[in-house]
This record gives structure tokens, C-alpha cells and sequence, in this order.
């Protein structure tokens, strides 16, 4: 499986961008991040979560998976994200710092 993380906006505007394949993690985070993409039921979200008026100084996170035959991408603002959305996206933010 491979994750392409993009996270842009926030204060200062800074991005930040990763490509993750789980062939490469140790195997307990290619767990952990398997179960976090099954709780947020990523491949069942809808691909464009934006609130609007898109508010100024927010995050903004593009993360497309492949997995197998299904890629699918999905973008959300800060504030229309679902909360079984943000752990996912917390690890993948931590991770892309390293």
C-alpha cells in the first residue's frame, strides 16, 4: 500500500508532503496504519470534504491510497474533516515530520 500525504495552509504556509509505503515501515506501523485507514473507512469517505467559506489560516490535507486495484483520494479542510478521520491524519502528519 502507498499514501501520498500533502498537508498546505495553517499560519505560516508552510507544506508539508510525504509518499509512505507500508512495504518500508516496521511491521507494527504498517499495522497501526492499516487499522487507522479501516476506522476512518477512507475508501468510503467522499472524495472532497471543504467547509465553507474556507476559512483563513486552516489546514488543508490531500491524501491519496493505493491499495491493491483501489486508489482513491480524498481532500478535507481542517474544520469538515470526520473525527474517525483525525487519527489518521494526526499519524500521518507525525510521520511525515520525520
Amino acid at each position: 500500500m502507498r499514501i501520498s500525504f500533502e498537508r498546505t495552509g495553517g499560519f505560516a504556509g508552510m507544506k508539508l508532503q510525504r509518499t509512505i509505503d507500508s512495504r518500508d515501515l516496521p511491521p507494527e506501523d504498517a499495522q497501526r496504519l492499516d487499522a487507522l485507514l479501516k476506522k476512518s473507512c477512507f475508501f468510503h469517505l467522499p472524495t472532497n470534504l471543504q467547509s465553507l467559506p474556507a476559512a483563513p489560516d486552516r489546514f488543508h490535507y490531500k491524501v491519496t491510497v493505493e491499495r491493491d486495484a483501489d486508489v482513491r483520494t480524498v481532500e478535507a479542510s481542517e474544520g469538515s474533516m470526520p473525527d474517525d478521520m483525525r487519527p489518521l491524519i494526526d499519524w500521518l502528519t507525525r510521520f511525515s515530520r520525520t
